[in-house]
């Protein structure tokens, strides 16, 4: 009888850890949603997030080695001004 017991109240908590679970993915979800529909919206929180990935992957850079041709500035330019066009 205890055996059967446990088994209840394991299926229990399990059905509650998994509700659980479908509850939060659903608020990421809405939440990842709502984001992108504020992005859509707006062209400057946009450009923040961009610019806070380009901070990630300059974070895992150990140098940089810059040559002198010129470009480099209109590279830069083309990067973050791309979207006001």
């Amino acid at each position: 009888m205890r055996d059967i017991m446990n088994q209840v109240l394991m299926a229990e908590k399990k059905a509650q850890a998994n509700s659980i679970m479908r509850r939060e993915e659903t608020a990421s979800t809405r939440s990842l949603l709502n984001t992108a529909k504020l992005m859509e919206d707006n062209e400057m929180l946009w450009k923040l997030k961009e610019m806070e990935y380009v901070e990630k992957i300059a974070d895992k850079i150990s140098s940089i080695s810059v040559s002198n041709d010129g470009s480099m500035v209109d590279q830069l330019k083309q990067l973050f001004v791309r979207g006001r066009k």
